[in-house]
């Protein structure tokens, strides 16, 4: 699963996306996962003037899935159980359901945030 900020780097070939994470995303053997909770964050940022995709982050991301080795992981009852359970490491609320949909799907999360290893989950950066 792809956080936020390296679906942004990955598809604006952002110098700070690191060569691993690139290499991963671009194997097309490996299904890459993008979170409700990533598109909920885009568009809150959207909103803010915080982020410019130069169209809404509900169609920035439905263009992205046309690609076949991505697809949208949405949110379901025992992510949010999850949430409940998890240690307080972290406090941004679109990365605690990360985690929390990490856990539950036992897939690893591409990113950068070291504050995740601090959770059961495997994080590849």
């Amino acid at each position: 699963m792809l956080d936020t900020h390296t679906i942004l780097w990955f598809f604006s070939a952002h110098p700070n996306l690191s060569t691993v994470a690139q290499n991963l995303i671009e194997n097309e053997t490996h299904e890459k996962l993008i979170s409700i909770a990533s598109v909920w964050e885009m568009a809150i940022k959207q909103n803010q003037k915080k982020l410019n995709l130069g169209k809404s982050a509900a169609k920035y991301v439905e263009e992205k899935l046309e690609f076949p080795d991505f697809q949208l992981l949405t949110i379901d009852l025992q992510h949010l159980e999850l949430i409940s359970s998890l240690e307080s490491y972290h406090r941004d609320p679109f990365h605690r359901l990360l985690i929390s949909q990490a856990i539950a799907e036992d897939i690893t999360l591409i990113s950068k945030d070291k504050a995740f290893d601090l959770y059961p989950v495997k994080r590849i950066w």
